[in-house]
């Protein structure tokens, strides 16, 4: 298809619109505080108490169990993908899964407290397939100068259409009588995890309309599975040829590790470590006004950092936001009341939007010329996914052995350390003959 038609990438951007409610309403901002309600009463774990591990620990593991599905069997399904070029239909699966996911969250209880972390587990799942997909149509819709530019396009449209979203899941909770909610059996927080699942799998429609999809005639199972295998097992040949792809990998799984752990698990941390000034847990009002500084932050982040590509190159620009997610650690380590950790908060947002734009478009650059996107971008998210499971889970492990949520900061800071080591070893150019290859 030609590249830059304004009306495909409009539509490419709208599914980060889509599919960022969930992960703002649920990872963010209500669920976690909704789960907490559930779960503790008058400060005891509940889930503690009935299951010997702590509830923090076990939501961490939910998170890390969804991401290593995905890690699992998305790589063959993204060469089958390649092998049929039918990217769309996966993409779609993916997205129902996730938004069927949290339209069931709506149920969640203690006394349903393993059916609902599946559930958890299926979401995570459901978001983190699809961008495989999506992620593998910027090369296909866009010309390498652009992918800077229309990647923090994406991510843009994905915060600010959180944001609507989000706000009008604020108001349900704060005011339910509005909307004729009654205000009882956290029905009003319930109903937001509805909205998310119609707001996802319905602005998604745009996207599934205009992005191209071919249709080709069936196969064998077993066919298809062995073209899929044989698709990936071609493309991993060629990125093991490519030292600079292979080196960026290396350092994107590292550093991503701990941008996802923080933007998963941060209203988490702060739900139990932040105070009032009269010493009191951080309000939920105080810890949601945190979350949409981030993401309002994070527009003009995602756009500055578009600039600082284009002046310093995109690996000098990833550094650059890589020194200050250090930079939040080392902060986020000592500082204990609400008005400081909104402060943190904008830190978070002017590095978190631009990182991961940056990273995307990056990895897409450094593509040769190729039609198996799909299998080469699921080596990204793979990485990507692993990463995050690491991350998640590590955050789990080291408040469950410790009893300290703080702990968990210095093995974060520690990560972004490595990823920034190993950024620095990746080359500006790929070599001659592995371009070319």
């Amino acid at each position: 298809m030609p590249k830059g038609d304004p009306r495909v990438i409009r539509a490419w951007t709208m599914y980060d619109w889509a599919n960022s409610a969930y992960s703002l309403t649920i990872t963010s901002a209500v669920f976690p505080v909704f789960y907490v309600a559930i779960t503790q009463t008058d400060g005891v774990d509940r889930v503690l108490e009935r299951h010997g591990i702590p509830a923090a620990s076990l939501y961490s593991y939910a998170l890390s169990a969804g991401f290593l599905l995905v890690a699992l069997i998305v790589p063959l399904l993204s060469g089958i993908a390649d092998h049929r070029n039918n990217k769309l239909n996966y993409l779609k699966f993916f997205c129902y899964l996730g938004s069927a996911s949290c339209l069931g969250l709506a149920f969640f209880s203690l006394d349903l407290l393993w059916p609902g972390l599946l559930l958890v587990m299926l979401a995570c799942a459901g978001f983190s397939g699809s961008l495989v997909f999506y992620d593998a149509y910027l090369p296909e819709i866009a010309e390498p100068k652009d992918h800077d530019r229309i990647s923090a396009r994406g991510y843009t449209m994905g915060y600010i259409g959180s944001v609507l979203l989000l706000i009008v899941n604020l108001l349900m909770v704060m005011e339910p009588s509005w909307f004729g909610i009654p205000d009882r059996q956290g029905l009003p927080a319930r109903l937001t995890f509805v909205t998310v699942a119609l707001w996802w799998a319905g602005w998604a429609q745009i996207p599934f309309r205009q992005l191209p999809n071919a249709r080709p005639a069936a196969s064998a199972g077993n066919s298809v599975i062995w073209k899929g295998y044989q698709e990936l097992r071609k493309v991993w040949r060629q990125l093991m040829g490519m030292r600079r792809l292979t080196r960026y990998l290396a350092a994107f799984f590292v550093f991503n590790m701990g941008i996802q752990t923080v933007m998963y698990l941060a209203v988490n941390y702060a739900k139990q470590e932040i105070k009032q000034a009269d010493g009191s847990p951080i309000a939920d009002g105080s810890l949601i006004l945190s979350v949409l500084i981030i993401q309002l932050v994070a527009i003009l982040g995602a756009m500055l950092f578009v600039r600082l590509s284009a002046r310093f190159g995109n690996l000098r620009a990833l550094l650059m936001g890589l020194v200050v997610w250090l930079a939040v650690c080392l902060t986020a380590y000592f500082i204990r009341w609400d008005h400081q950790f909104h402060g943190l908060a904008a830190l978070v947002g002017l590095v978190m939007g631009g990182c991961q734009a940056l990273a995307r478009s990056t990895y897409s650059k450094f593509l040769p010329v190729t039609k198996d996107h799909a299998s080469f971008f699921s080596f990204y998210d793979v990485s990507y996914y692993l990463g995050t499971v690491l991350g998640t889970f590590l955050y789990g492990l080291v408040y469950h052995v410790t009893g300290d949520l703080r702990d968990t900061i210095i093995g974060i800071g520690s990560i972004f350390v490595v990823g920034f080591v190993l950024l620095l070893r990746v080359p500006r150019e790929e070599l001659p003959e592995a371009a070319t290859a």
